[in-house]
């Protein structure tokens, strides 16, 4: 789809993505579009939802080395108030164990910090290829719909206009009917017309025809509405 990626590129420079995978409505696209979600799309999403979950942690682990790195601070500040600025050697010992938490902790803020910087990027490249692929699903099945829309359209308008045609030979064969029985009614009489067993009788067929469609008329208008009921 180099073309349409070419374009979806262009329209969506400096435009901000959301996430599509915290989106309930991004899994519903597939399901809409009644289309088998590709394996480079699940993977995508996997990958998305590592990096986020990743994210996550790394946040929240920092939060807590925080607040166990400024209580270990509080105890080494309040051992050397106890020590009077004079600390023995035990109390130096965990003085210096203190101190090594600290600097473990302060080792970790500075790795977690370093790939909070770059997570964001990562989620965003990933992000990114995922909208691609949804939109080229989307646009193929938008495309093909269409296709289907204009065959059915295209369809539609041939039966209409064979439908026209077929009414106006029905017409044309009733009269030619109607007109035949007249003046072989008119030439030969009724009782002739009844020994060749004539049956097709023009003025009561439309009178049938039209209680028939009087009692259709009548039929609708009583039951329009009614639960069970099929009209005719």
């Amino acid at each position: 789809m180099a073309k349409s990626e070419d374009s979806f590129r262009q329209a969506l420079a400096g435009k901000k993505i959301p996430v599509l995978t915290l989106d309930n409505k991004w899994h519903q696209l597939f399901t809409q579009a009644q289309a088998e979600i590709p394996a480079d799309v699940r993977r995508g999403e996997e990958k998305l939802n590592d990096l986020l979950k990743r994210q996550g942690k790394l946040n929240t682990e920092s939060k807590e080395i925080r607040k166990l790195k400024k209580k270990l601070m509080a105890e080494i500040m309040e051992l050397a108030d106890e020590a009077g600025g004079n600390p023995d050697a035990k109390t130096k010992k965990k003085m210096e164990e203190k101190q090594r938490l600290i600097n473990d902790c302060n080792q970790k803020l500075e790795d977690y910090a370093d790939e909070l910087k770059v997570l964001p990027g990562e989620i965003d490249s990933v992000n990114y290829k995922l909208m691609l692929s949804t939109m080229d699903i989307c646009y193929h099945t938008i495309a093909e719909n269409t296709r289907d829309i204009d065959m059915i359209n295209d369809w539609v308008k041939s039966v209409r206009i064979e439908m026209k045609k077929n009414l106006v030979r029905k017409e044309d064969r009733e009269k030619s009917n109607f007109d035949l029985y007249s003046y072989m009614h008119d030439i030969f009489g009724a009782e002739v017309i009844e020994i060749f067993d004539m049956k097709y009788n023009p003025e009561e067929r439309r009178k049938a025809q039209e209680l028939k469609r009087k009692a259709a008329g009548s039929g609708k208008a009583g039951t329009a509405g009614s639960p069970g009921v099929i009209k005719t």
